[in-house]
């Protein structure tokens, strides 16, 4: 159960990191709309690579823990926190 609790938040963390790539704003403005709003936000395609980003950190991360044993303890005392 925390395996899939820290995928869902670090796919939130890297989707927030994804959203901004690739954005371009309206040419035209039309009344009602932000002038700031993208023309084509292309989420699905976001979505699809904040997927990906997300599985590789997660698979990184259950590598150190699972498969070399670290705990959150041991690497907060190599970082020196």
């Amino acid at each position: 159960m925390t395996q899939i609790f820290m995928y869902v938040v670090i796919w939130w963390l890297t989707l927030f990191a994804v959203l901004p790539w690739g954005v371009r704003r309206t040419e035209q403005n039309e009344a009602g709309h932000d002038p700031g709003a993208p023309a084509n936000p292309m989420l699905f395609k976001k979505a699809i690579a904040t997927t990906l980003i997300a599985a590789a950190i997660w698979g990184v991360a259950f590598m150190f823990f699972h498969v070399y044993g670290f705990t959150l303890l041991e690497l907060i005392d190599k970082v020196g926190f």
